[in-house]
């Protein structure tokens, strides 16, 4: 296949910290700990069930107890950034109209932590994994309900990429979250989407994880390389003119958590080539959902990364034994060497996108009945843009297979490439080498 991975149609990687762009990037990647994460992971099973409804006053046990664990956590971070991380509780309090499974009234309450960029203050790229966790009945919140995997794991994640990260600066903002009242409705996940809208923050994209530790599928299958990215195809806000100019333009695959996932996709294959991750064309799996849904809702570009084989044995369960099968997301079905490559892909892609510029805007494309297309667009306003790439692939190829560097340029003409034949876009490229997510042109002319 004629492919060409993204960034390689950009060789020049400029000083970060005195050191190029591939040996930082691999030097985050190095830094992640399988250790830590176990560490993170053992004492959130400590708590016995982190159930949305469970205790919120002993300093042992319940949801209460937990998050103010992941809180304490930040905080310490902060402290040894120098008070780099804004750590706070966004608050949401829910009683028993707003779903069957909140069974009584309840403030599920997210444990943030913000580290803000310095230049593009406003610009955040976001890493979650909920908090709570549940057994059998989701509205029993008394029993134990360990969450190990679900979603321990994505929590432990978000944890040590804010340990790492928070050594460096970045010129974008970076979110920490764990959210809670996923397993009830995502309701944690929605009040902080409402916060990032009533705060007219410019979300790049959410990172959502939610089951990184697993390697061993119901099926049989062991597969310790293998994980999935979940994206919707087109935001669900599009306008009804907009989704027709798709039926005559095409780009029905190439929403803004489409190019994200094709982003977090290419650049793993580059820096973690040991990996093999999965680009699947969904919001979520079949029929179910995850915490960066509210995020797409309201049109933020989302995605899912998660193991590649469920275990639905250990998802879900009361813990017990029946018919010489175990059940339960019990610690023991975690494999932290995974979780650890699944946590570098975050930081790997947390730490390109805070570092790349911002996407071009008002992209239009041209060259209908034309030997050639064209494309222009409003130029990014930041000093630290090189130029930019034009990207382009046939139309039945779920990846960008071709790419030119055309300079700090406005618009470009594709000698000889027909427009017919291909999808287009275009990324914003820094002096230090990072690139943006591409963006899908938005309009027409001739």
């Amino acid at each position: 296949m004629r492919t060409l991975l993204l960034f390689l149609g950009w060789s020049i990687c400029l000083s970060i910290y005195g050191q190029t762009k591939d040996s930082i990037l691999y030097q985050i990647i190095d830094a992640v700990s399988s250790e830590r994460l176990q560490n993170d992971v053992e004492r959130l099973v400590g708590f016995g069930t982190r159930h949305t409804l469970s205790d919120t006053i002993s300093d042992t046990r319940g949801i209460g107890a937990a998050r103010r664990w992941v809180k304490a956590e930040f905080e310490k971070i902060s402290d040894a950034c120098h008070d780099c991380l804004d750590v706070f509780y966004q608050k949401n309090f829910y009683t028993t109209q707003d779903g069957p499974r909140i069974v009584k009234d309840v403030w599920i309450n997210n444990v943030v932590a913000i580290q803000k960029g310095k230049i593009n203050p406003n610009h955040f790229i976001l890493i979650g994994g909920h908090l709570d966790s549940r057994i059998s009945s989701p509205t029993n919140y008394t029993d134990d309900a360990p969450g190990a995997n679900d979603d321990a794991t994505g929590v432990a994640a978000s944890i040590e990429a804010a340990r790492i990260l928070s050594q460096y600066e970045f010129h974008n903002s970076i979110v920490y979250i764990a959210f809670s009242g996923e397993e009830q409705g995502l309701f944690g996940a929605k009040g902080m989407a409402q916060y990032a809208q009533d705060h007219q923050w410019n979300i790049i994209g959410i990172l959502n994880n939610d089951m990184i530790g697993n390697i061993q599928g119901v099926d049989g299958v062991i597969d310790n390389r293998t994980f999935r990215i979940f994206s919707e195809p087109i935001p669900p806000t599009l306008t009804q003119e907009q989704r027709q100019s798709l039926r005559f333009y095409g780009g029905d695959a190439d929403g803004i958590s489409r190019q994200l996932a094709r982003y977090i996709h290419q650049n793993t294959v580059r820096y973690l080539p040991h990996l093999n991750p999965q680009m699947i064309f969904r919001l979520d799996r079949f029929g179910r959902g995850g915490d960066q849904r509210p995020f797409t809702d309201v049109g933020f570009a989302g995605i899912r990364i998660m193991e590649a084989h469920e275990n639905y044995n250990r998802q879900h369960q009361d813990l017990r034994i029946e018919n010489g099968i175990t059940y339960g997301d019990v610690i023991e079905g975690v494999d932290f060497e995974y979780a650890r490559n699944l946590t570098a892909v975050n930081c790997l892609n947390l730490a390109s996108l805070a570092w790349a510029p911002l996407g071009v805007r008002d992209l239009n494309i041209g060259g209908i009945v034309e030997p050639s297309t064209k494309l222009k667009w409003t130029k990014v306003n930041d000093s630290n843009v090189s130029g930019y790439n034009i990207y382009w692939r046939e139309t039945t190829s779920p990846q960008w297979e071709y790419s030119r560097y055309v300079g700090d340029v406005d618009q470009y003409t594709l000698q000889g490439v027909i427009i017919d034949n291909y999808l287009f876009g275009v990324s914003t490229v820094g002096k230090n080498g990072f690139e943006s997510v591409v963006v899908y042109p938005q309009g027409v002319f001739r």
